[in-house]
């Protein structure tokens, strides 16, 4: 099965402040009926970088079976890791990057390799704020998801 995750974090602009991240899996089913389930994760106090990590590996996460899957986001971060294959660097070292520091949020990196391992995934990384559909997408949903209740948090940040 083909599935399009949609995927943002935000820190609504302050690394310390309120944020939040979702995922929304888009696909078709054997009847050509479209599917949406959207996923959203309220108030963090971290990065916009761990947020936009979390948001990935909540939607790999609630896939149920094995999917060829394109995750669309606005993170660089993200898909620069993998396009630019920074990831493949990572771990020829050890978890260190080029100049020898620790890989930051190495525990996230981790667990979206987990994630991913049934899967056939892609990245396509759409520019922000510029108006483009994908993006307005991934816009919206971190703004839901730094609205929703602390409680429904969809993984936990802590492992």
């Amino acid at each position: 099965m083909k599935v399009t995750l949609f995927t943002d974090g935000a820190a609504r602009g302050n690394p310390e402040g309120p944020g939040g991240y979702g995922a929304i899996l888009q696909y078709i089913d054997p009847h050509g009926k479209l599917h949406e389930r959207e996923y959203a994760a309220g108030y963090q106090k971290t990065t916009n970088n761990r947020m936009e990590l979390m948001a990935v590996i909540a939607g790999l996460e609630a896939l149920t079976k094995r999917c060829e899957v394109e995750v669309i986001s606005d993170s660089q971060y993200v898909t620069k890791a993998f396009n630019d294959h920074w990831i493949d660097g990572w771990l020829k070292n050890g978890w260190k990057t080029a100049q020898k520091k620790p890989v930051l949020n190495e525990d996230l990196w981790r667990r979206l390799l987990k994630a991913m391992e049934p899967h056939q995934v892609r990245y396509t990384w759409v520019k922000g704020h510029d108006g483009h559909p994908e993006n307005e997408r991934c816009d919206k949903l971190a703004t839901s998801a730094a609205d929703q209740d602390p409680e429904h948090l969809l993984i936990d940040t802590q492992n």
